[in-house]
């Protein structure tokens, strides 16, 4: 029997901010950020958007587009990193909204017999939810579980992050029916605890601020959404990590040849959207016994079987993620549905051809898998018709990005359908901080 992804669905928040415009304003050549990191267009979270409502959206719409009756789903894990909460999952949020909709067609309360929860390993937590869900599937054949990866990235105004910030989710239906791919039980996987992105809880001791809240504590515990994280280093344990994952998959599966030539198309975990070409050729240099040098990699990034490698198997894995920015867990989900739909619109044939993916989490782990196109992947790609869902989107202005990153904006920009935080509680003590939402469909 084999296990996979059924069914898939993404949300993306119906505005963004064109990234010549950012770039402008900060100074930069807009052609370095396109033509380097191969950014486009950033997705903005509106006022009434947060990891709630976008794993909300994402996961009614995975229901209601594949008529999935709630009664089969045995669970619904969340990979994020952008929780709203230290204590309560997140996806009990998403879940509690999406049942109020089915409340009518399916009762009240749908998923109380649904084990929920939340993952979190910086942007592969999205995968680990994957992987503990297809292990979920094959053994209880009888169920079925959906995946959500959901998130918002935010970096600090005029940071070297600045400019690939996004935010989105996908949803993806995991069974023993994997028309859209099957998934090998094999995931080679690199770790080490490092320090390379991450968001620490820090205290403050500041007089102002303690008399300003009117406590008698000495300290004040604070979280911040934007990370901690050096760049280059983060760029140094990704391309560690994914060495150690790939080899560590080869040696698995008992592959002598070069396994990337197995796969049709190889989807990153894309910060942003070159970032998967730019860290590959490490591997590509083992793989082919050249020099692994950082000096030598240069050479290799533009020798021409590498550029071919990149055209064929990796570039169209980048068109969403150009489009859209850093969606930290979903990134990966995303470049594999870009991919997918790149050749689903060219009319290609892809049944049975296999895909590579490449995972990572800062902090730091890499997991590395393979699976094979099932028979129904064009029928679940014309549903989520990728690129004009995008198209569809409206652009913000650099005053209106700045209002929303500093939380100055009270009212929504784009009032668009789905699920939309109405209030959070702060008044009432025992629910201080409690988060209420409203629908409209």
């Amino acid at each position: 029997m084999k296990y996979g992804i059924e069914a898939a669905s993404i949300y993306v928040p119906h505005i963004y901010l064109p990234i010549k415009d950012l770039a402008i304003k900060r100074n930069i050549d807009p052609e370095k950020l396109k033509l380097g990191l191969g950014l486009k267009k950033m997705a903005i979270l509106d006022v009434h958007e947060d990891t709630a409502t976008i794993a909300a959206n994402a996961l009614l719409k995975l229901i209601k587009d594949f008529n999935i009756n709630p009664a089969d789903i045995g669970r619904i894990y969340l990979g994020t990193e952008s929780a709203l909460d230290g204590a309560k999952p997140t996806a009990t949020y998403a879940v509690q909204l999406v049942e109020s909709v089915l409340a009518d067609e399916f009762g009240s309360r749908v998923f109380r017999h649904t084990d929920v929860v939340d993952m979190t390993f910086a942007c592969v937590g999205g995968v680990d939810a994957m992987h503990n869900s297809i292990d979920y599937v094959r053994i209880n054949p009888e169920k079925k579980a959906i995946v959500i990866a959901a998130d918002y990235a935010k970096y600090g105004l005029e940071s070297t992050g600045e400019y690939t910030q996004g935010a989105g989710a996908v949803a993806v239906l995991i069974s023993n029916k994997p028309d859209l791919i099957a998934f090998d039980n094999i995931w080679g996987i690199g770790m080490e605890s490092v320090f390379d992105f991450f968001k620490p809880r820090q205290s403050t001791s500041n007089s102002e601020v303690l008399n300003a809240l009117e406590t008698t504590k000495s300290e004040i515990e604070i979280f911040s959404d934007e990370p901690v994280f050096e760049g280059q280093y983060s760029n140094e344990c990704y391309k560690n990590r994914v060495r150690e994952a790939y080899f560590d998959f080869k040696e698995q599966a008992g592959i002598d040849g070069k396994l990337y030539e197995d796969w049709r198309y190889v989807a990153f975990h894309l910060p942003y959207a070159f970032q998967g070409k730019r860290m590959f050729s490490d591997v590509f240099a083992l793989e082919n016994n050249l020099e692994n040098s950082n000096d030598n990699l240069k050479i290799v990034s533009k020798s021409e079987d590498y550029k071919a490698l990149i055209k064929e198997k990796v570039e169209p894995t980048q068109r969403a993620s150009s489009e859209i920015g850093n969606m930290y867990t979903a990134s990966v989900f995303t470049a594999f549905l870009s991919a997918l739909q790149v050749s689903s619109d060219a009319n290609e044939d892809l049944i049975g051809q296999k895909i590579g993916f490449i995972a990572y989490g800062s902090g730091s782990k890499s997991k590395v898998f393979q699976g094979e196109i099932g028979e129904g992947w064009k029928d679940v790609m014309n549903k989520i018709n990728l690129f004009d869902y995008l198209n569809g989107r409206q652009a913000i202005t650099f005053d209106q990005y700045q209002d929303l990153h500093n939380k100055n904006l009270k009212t929504s920009i784009n009032d668009s359908k789905g699920f939309a935080l109405d209030r959070i509680e702060t008044e009432i003590n025992d629910l201080k901080g409690a988060r209420y939402y409203t629908y409209k469909g």
